[in-house]
């Protein structure tokens, strides 16, 4: 396994150390590890930061949903494909 130096503010740096020190987390290399998993399954379905703020935007402005979490991000995926498939055409 690669070892890899990480500069951080304090403030990070310390939210971290307090997830691990509540059990949250194994080690700092265990959470950094937990982001990259996530972003990278993230990304793998083709979802940006941008498509997930404007679902979260949007959730703020309505009332409370009838729709599970796994509706939501289907929904945020095949909106992610239409505009893939548009810039295409």
């Amino acid at each position: 396994m690669a070892t890899m130096t990480v500069s951080l503010p304090d403030q990070m740096k310390d939210w971290i150390e307090e997830l691990t020190r509540n059990g949250e987390y194994a080690s700092s290399s265990d959470y950094v590890r937990d982001l990259v998993r996530r972003d990278r399954e993230r990304r793998a379905q083709g979802l940006t930061l941008d498509d997930l703020r404007q679902i979260i935007d949007e959730a703020r402005t309505t009332a409370p949903s009838e729709r599970t979490v796994a509706d939501i991000f289907a929904e945020a995926k095949r909106r992610t494909a239409a505009r893939q498939d548009f810039g295409r055409g």
